[in-house]
């Protein structure tokens, strides 16, 4: 049977042409066939298949793309599927469809067999090297861990619906609305995760716009806005002053928490490599902060006094971290805090919260410039503009502020009713 009647040349000149025709063919049942055109009747879309009869029925089976399978291949592909045409008795169209099918089988049976728990352990394993707030790791572990698993976990994430979902949801919707509504979005998100590694087909049934927004009130009509439980600061020197009866690393690293204005996760992350006694200074490299931004912090006397009682343990336990925690090599829980604050009976209260508290000591009670407690909080800029003009951090004004501080801590200046003059602006509060 004859074949070569296309040439390279002229399959280039069929793609680069215009024109009506939509099959080319080569010869011995091989064709080039335009399946779609632009308005110009440029091809867009064009295969080679090889058509056969068998039984007397016309078939066609595809090869591949013109502009992925050369014409040599697609000559190869054809010979390969006449010969088993016409030797075997094969119907290799029927073949393929089965093949096709065969492969859908064990990519269902594959996804039936990965459950919503192992998509989600699969996703925080993935995203969790990004996440600087190990508490952030723990909330995603334990929410899920409650409220999922036991009605999702075993679950394959093509059989989630919206009932399953709302199932979750419902119990805690209104009696914790704060953790509800972060559950819900990390459900989703493990459900992305499993339609983009096409374990499930369809929308995503915890999406909220457009869907649970119907089914579910909203937050904002059944609780306000959860901020994170904070001391007065009239009552921060009552309770360092109880803190410092506690024995062990946590009391120490929560006093110093509270002292540098910092996150949970910078303060247990610290290292001795990031510390300078001799300046008084904790740098904070980019990777730990929140912002991704190096903060040097200045460290008040009594900080620097928590160091060097540090340092005694660290001649019993060698450590990279400042704080160490009790497995050797590992810092300290990121739970510790916490766990101290109940141990002690202030469950009321969030290690967070001792931020919100030294900044409102701060605007209450000092003439600190708000910019400069941004800065020693490590907040972000919001305007553009005011930070184009803020090149440095005010790191020697910031010491001062930080002594002050430190000072209220002691209790060694008392509530007169008067703003303190850190920078000598005093002023009538």
């Amino acid at each position: 049977m004859r074949t070569g009647k296309l040439t390279a040349r002229t399959v280039d000149s069929i793609l680069g042409g215009r024109g009506e025709k939509r099959y080319h063919g080569d010869g011995a049942g091989l064709w080039l066939v335009i399946s779609r055109r632009d308005d110009d009747g440029k091809p867009q879309a064009a295969s080679w298949v090889y058509r056969y009869m068998l039984d007397g029925i016309n078939h066609e089976v595809g090869l591949g793309s013109v502009w992925d399978v050369s014409l040599a291949e697609a000559r190869e592909a054809a010979r390969n599927a006449r010969r088993r045409v016409r030797v075997d008795k094969i119907d290799v169209l029927a073949e393929r469809r089965e093949q096709d099918r065969q492969r859908r089988d064990r990519a269902r049976i594959q996804a039936n067999q990965v459950t919503f728990k192992r998509c989600a352990e699969e996703l925080i394993a993935l995203k969790e090297e990004g996440w600087r707030n190990p508490v952030h790791r723990y909330q995603w572990r334990a929410t899920l861990e409650t409220y999922a698993y036991p009605i999702l976990g075993n679950l394959p994430p093509a059989a989630i619906d919206t009932d399953h979902v709302v199932r979750v949801l419902k119990p805690i919707w209104t009696t914790k609305p704060e953790t509800a509504s972060r559950l819900r979005g990390r459900i989703e998100a493990v459900l992305n995760y499993a339609i983009v590694n096409k374990l499930r087909d369809g929308p995503n049934p915890a999406r909220w716009k457009d869907h649970l927004e119907f089914l579910l009130p909203r937050r904002s009509a059944i609780a306000p806005v959860e901020h994170h439980a904070a001391l007065p600061y009239r009552d921060i020197g009552r309770f360092v002053s109880e803190l410092r009866q506690q024995k062990g690393t946590a009391a120490k690293a929560l006093e110093f928490l509270i002292l540098t204005w910092a996150r949970t996760g910078e303060v247990i992350g610290c290292r001795w490599d990031e510390i300078n006694i001799a300046e008084r200074l904790w740098i904070i490299p980019a990777e730990r902060m929140k912002a991704g931004k190096e903060h040097r912090v200045p460290l008040s006397d009594r900080a620097v006094e928590i160091i060097a009682e540090m340092q005694k343990v660290r001649e019993q336990r060698p450590s990279e971290y400042v704080f160490p925690g009790l497995k050797p090599g590992e810092s300290l829980s990121n739970m510790a805090m916490l766990s101290l604050l109940r141990r002690i009976d202030h469950p009321e209260l969030t290690v967070h919260g001792f931020r919100s508290c030294a900044r409102d000591w701060a605007a209450e009670k000092t003439d600190a410039p708000s910019d400069m407690c941004e800065l020693a909080l490590a907040h972000t800029v919001s305007s553009k503009v005011e930070a184009a003009y803020r090149r440095g951090d005010m790191f020697e004004k910031r010491r001062v502020l930080a002594e002050a501080w430190s000072r209220w801590c002691d209790g060694i200046v008392t509530n007169n009713g008067n703003i303190i003059a850190v920078f000598g602006a005093a002023a009538a509060a």
